[in-house]
This record gives C-alpha cells, sequence and structure tokens, in this order.
C-alpha cells in the first residue's frame, strides 16, 4: 500500500487517488451539462456586435467570476480572523479550518490567472451574442466549481475533486485559443506545434508522478 506521513496522520495515496478520480467522473456530467444548458438555451447576449463590447462583456465575466470566488475567499478567511484567536496572523494558532481556507484561497488565485486570460482571449474568436453564451457558461461553470472545491475541501480534501474541473474548462479554452492562435501565425504546421509541445509536456509530466509514485 503506498502511503505518505503527513503532519498529523498517514495517507493512503492510492485509496485518495480512487476517491479524487472517482469524484471527477461522477461531477463531469453535470458540470458539462451545465455549460451545454447556458451555452445552447440561454438568450443570446445583446449589442454584441462590436469586438470591443465582446471584450466588454468578458471582462465583466471576469469581475462577476473573481467577485463570487476570489473576493468570497479573502472575506471569509477575514471574518475567520477576526472572531478567533488567529485574528494574530503569526502567533501560530490557526484552526484546520483557517488552514483549509487559506489552500483553498491560494488555489483560486491560481486557477484565476488560468480562468481569465483564456476568457478573454476567447471573447475575441466569438462574433454575436448567440457565441457570446460560451463565455458566460464558462463564467457560471467556474463560479460553480470553485464552490464545489471550497466545500469538498471543508468536508474532507479528497471531496475537492469536483472542484477540479473548473481548471479542466480553463484549460480547455486556453487549449482552443492555443489552436487558433497557432493556426493564424503558422497554419497548421503552427497549430501542429502547439498541440506537440503541450502533449509532450503533459506525457512528460504524467511518466514523472508515475515513477516518482513507483519509486516510493
Amino acid at each position: 500500500m503506498n502511503v505518505e506521513h503527513g503532519f498529523d496522520h498517514v495517507v493512503d495515496v492510492q485509496a485518495e487517488r480512487r476517491t479524487v478520480i472517482a469524484g471527477v467522473l461522477m461531477a463531469a456530467p453535470i458540470v458539462t451539462g451545465l455549460w451545454w444548458l447556458i451555452a445552447t438555451q440561454a438568450p443570446p447576449i445583446p449589442n454584441m456586435d462590436d469586438p470591443w463590447s465582446r471584450l466588454w462583456f468578458a471582462i465583466k465575466c471576469c469581475c462577476v467570476a473573481t467577485l463570487f470566488s476570489l473576493v468570497l475567499g479573502v472575506e471569509m478567511i477575514a471574518h475567520y480572523r477576526l472572531n478567533t484567536s488567529a485574528i494574530n496572523p503569526i502567533a501560530g494558532v490557526e484552526s484546520m479550518r483557517m488552514k483549509v481556507s487559506r489552500h483553498c484561497l491560494q488555489n483560486t488565485v491560481e486557477q484565476l490567472l488560468i480562468f481569465i486570460p483564456g476568457l478573454l482571449a476567447l471573447a475575441g474568436y466569438c462574433t454575436n451574442g448567440w457565441s457570446m453564451r460560451v463565455l458566460l457558461a464558462s463564467t457560471v461553470v467556474w463560479i460553480v466549481t470553485r464552490f464545489a472545491f471550497w466545500i469538498g475541501y471543508h468536508i474532507a480534501p479528497r471531496f475537492r475533486a469536483p472542484g477540479m474541473l473548473g481548471m479542466v474548462q480553463s484549460m480547455i479554452i486556453l487549449l482552443y485559443v492555443g489552436d487558433r492562435f497557432g493556426r493564424e501565425v503558422g497554419g497548421m504546421a503552427g497549430e501542429v506545434l502547439v498541440w506537440t509541445i503541450f502533449l509532450g509536456v503533459e506525457a512528460y509530466l504524467v511518466y514523472l508522478s508515475f515513477w516518482h509514485s513507483s519509486a516510493e
């Protein structure tokens, strides 16, 4: 059995991995269905014929996503500190709930840096209010998965898995943008180059993780 010793308990890595994978697989149809429902059934976004209007809409989507993820995360930690002995940040008396919230907040900052540029670039490839619905769908999915990540993490770290689908969405958006950009710059060769570099590095990272796991 593959185990790791944490600060206060022993982690069964294989069991944790199975739970994470199962959580992602179970949540994927729900998240995909939510995205599809909004992207195809929502009314078209009005006044989206101008490229600058589409960019402005994307910026507003980014603001809403930040408000309902990063800002609420900062607020939660601030309220924890205000009402507990952790009001002194350097006293070293943070509760487990506080530590989990800090991990969630750090992850949200990281994920926003991936989500925002992709969403802004995606707006440049939309042409009207009908296609702009994909930005609305992506923003809603981002917010929902952030809540799922936060709630699951507070139950147990392994239950944060459904919230990871927000990262998958951001990666898909960036891959789409990269694909289009590669084709614009270098034609099919540029497109293939983008995919080759990304998939090559991704395969190497997967190899490293399995090699590290088997070496333990």
